[in-house]
């Protein structure tokens, strides 16, 4: 049976859920990620978009990489929660934010992305898997 996930803003405009289990649950370290969620490093939960429902709609910020594909960032208008994210390059998933997660304990990430990038006042765990730049495929 798949695994259930469930989130929401801070202020409870915009939920979801979804009913597949998780593609990947990964760090990303990229500079985007940095500014866009204000911390070291942003952590997904990457799903099939398909199997998620949206009640609300977020706004979506766009933003197109060194790779020049766009990044799609969506937060709550109402209270600036960030949630998820849309890429171009992976059009069939959505990457969640595990903050946004009604239980963030189930977040595992597997890898560190863009590690190239990381602050040196981010101790990642030496035990998850590191990729300087993009996760391939």
């Amino acid at each position: 049976m798949a695994q259930k996930l469930s989130g929401k803003c801070a202020c409870g405009a915009i939920q979801y859920e979804c009913n597949a289990d998780p593609i990947l649950m990964f760090n990303c370290h990229c500079r985007d990620c940095q500014h866009a969620s204000g911390s070291a490093y942003a952590p997904f939960v990457v799903v099939p978009k398909a199997a998620v429902q949206i009640r609300g709609e977020p706004h979506y910020h766009r933003t197109v990489g060194q790779s020049g594909k766009a990044t799609e960032r969506g937060s709550c208008p109402n209270c600036g929660s960030p949630l998820m994210v849309k890429l171009e390059r992976l059009p069939d998933v959505l990457a969640l934010l595990a903050g946004s997660l009604d239980d963030p304990s189930t977040f595992q990430p597997k890898l560190d992305a863009f590690t190239s990038s990381a602050q040196t006042w981010d101790h990642m765990d030496p035990k998850l898997q590191k990729h300087a730049h993009a996760i391939q495929r």
